[in-house]
């Protein structure tokens, strides 16, 4: 495909500290955050201005849903324009439990696990063609996923037999299959629920669930742009052929335990490789693909960033502390273990490795180093802050975005989903938008014309 939408899927952890013996449901913290984005009401699922959708996902976590977009770094944009938003809720949610006598902090984290070794994703959304066949794309990508890992991983500090070690994966010991149409019971890499939202002749919707959340942008930029590249140059022909592992559920849980990278998976035809070596296998196909296929700046840059990343990695993982999560991660535990001359098995260290995930910028870890410039931007704060209340220009987000913010001016009820919306008491027409490529829709144009002049008035 040419052309391709995007989507990310953030479910965050939620915890109320309070100042006192207090005990509180999630749900009333969580509705109070929902106030902060839907003024007037507390609904468990909304559509924003911006044309993303926020709701409450299963075990009380708040999900943030990005717009549809149709390039990278649009989708790196909204992506943290929900960190901003959710930030953004918590001096009003605050408040409000003060008002009702429970004082204490609300904290949101981008993360994937809690202390009670309870798991929530982050899933990655692809439009792709239909007439491709889905189940060989799968298996082709499949060991692009579990290795990729070693560059999008968020990492995380876990006890193994009573001692501490680190993962370069939050999600890889919470998968069970290799593909799946279940996201909670039998976690998958690949989901298989066909819902594309869109024309299902013509195209279905490729639905990764294995990924972890990232704080750094570098890494959701390369984190999507790689399994864009991968897909694109599978979907035009350019397969990959004889990467199967032997067993890819054993081979993710290896991958992320061994953060020096150096341990091999067999593959099914015997032979043994390095997550490195097999990610150097789908970037040399990939730089085929490229060769041959019209210019396209943001897949170069894409393709030439996979390439520089791996050599590091393999010359030394610590030169990515300004970039790659779970390196980040690691390097500000191991300098915090060194200073206090302490070990990782120090509850101090548990803490650190939550707090590197808190979306509170004057709080959060990973803000702390960011505010320090110790870690790479990759878009500009003011594009996230507009993105905040400002869908997408390009896709169907915008015609979204806009009539909601249509109807909320006009203070009228409304009905609205991926496909389709609906102004209340107005038309009985369901008006669909199944071409998540327009920003433009007529019909919808011609109910905010008819509305705005006084027609349909009841």
């Amino acid at each position: 495909m040419k052309q391709r939408i995007y989507g990310l899927e953030n479910e965050y952890g939620l915890i109320f500290s309070p100042n006192g013996r207090i005990y509180l449901p999630m749900e009333k913290v969580l509705g109070y955050i929902f106030e902060g984005l839907i003024p007037n009401s507390w609904p468990s699922n909304a559509f924003l201005v911006n044309g993303a959708r926020f709701y409450q996902d299963t075990g009380c976590h708040p999900e943030y849903s990005t717009p549809e977009c149709d390039n990278i770094v649009d989708l790196v944009v909204h992506d943290k324009a929900g960190e901003r938003l959710l930030e953004a809720c918590l001096p009003a949610a605050e408040e409000r439990l003060r008002e009702e006598g429970l004082s204490g902090e609300i904290y949101i984290f981008k993360n994937n696990t809690d202390s009670l070794g309870n798991t929530y994703g982050c899933h990655e959304n692809f439009l792709m063609r239909r007439d491709v066949d889905f189940w060989k794309v799968t298996e082709q990508l499949i060991p692009f996923f579990v290795t990729r890992q070693i560059f999008s991983g968020a990492g995380k500090v876990l006890k193994v037999s009573g001692k501490p070690q680190y993962f370069i994966s939050q999600r890889a010991q919470h998968i069970h299959e290799k593909t799946s149409s279940s996201t909670t019971s039998s976690r998958s890499i690949i989901n298989t629920r066909d819902e594309p939202h869109s024309d299902a002749e013509r195209y279905r919707r490729l639905h990764i669930i294995v990924g972890d959340s990232n704080m750094s942008e570098f890494a959701t930029y390369l984190k999507v742009g790689t399994a864009t590249l991968v897909l694109s140059m599978i979907e035009e022909g350019y397969a990959v052929h004889g990467m199967e592992l032997e067993d890819s559920v054993k081979a993710i849980r290896e991958v992320s335990r061994d953060p020096t990278l150096k341990k091999k998976v067999r593959l099914d035809d015997g032979r043994q490789m390095t997550a490195i070596e097999i990610q150097r296998v789908y970037l040399s196909r990939a730089r085929d693909y490229l060769a041959q296929e019209a210019h396209d700046p943001v897949l170069d840059d894409v393709c030439s960033k996979w390439e520089t990343v791996l050599q590091q990695l393999e010359d030394d993982p610590m030169q990515l502390t300004h970039q790659i999560d779970w390196v980040t991660k690691k390097h500000l535990i191991q300098s915090y273990v060194d200073k206090r001359n302490c070990g990782w098995d120090d509850p101090r260290v548990l803490l650190l490795d939550l707090q590197y995930h808190d979306v509170k910028r004057t709080r959060g870890l990973y803000y702390l180093m960011e505010s320090r410039g110790l870690v790479d931007r990759v878009v500009e704060e003011e594009a996230v802050q507009r993105a905040m209340s400002t869908p997408p220009q390009t896709t169907r987000a915008k015609v979204r975005g806009d009539f909601i913010r249509f109807a909320r001016a006009k203070n009228r009820s409304y009905t609205v989903d991926w496909t389709y919306l609906k102004l209340n008491g107005y038309w009985e027409e369901t008006i669909l938008c199944m071409d998540p490529f327009s920003a433009v829709n007529r019909r919808v144009e011609e109910l905010i014309s008819q509305v705005s002049g006084g027609r349909f008035y009841r």
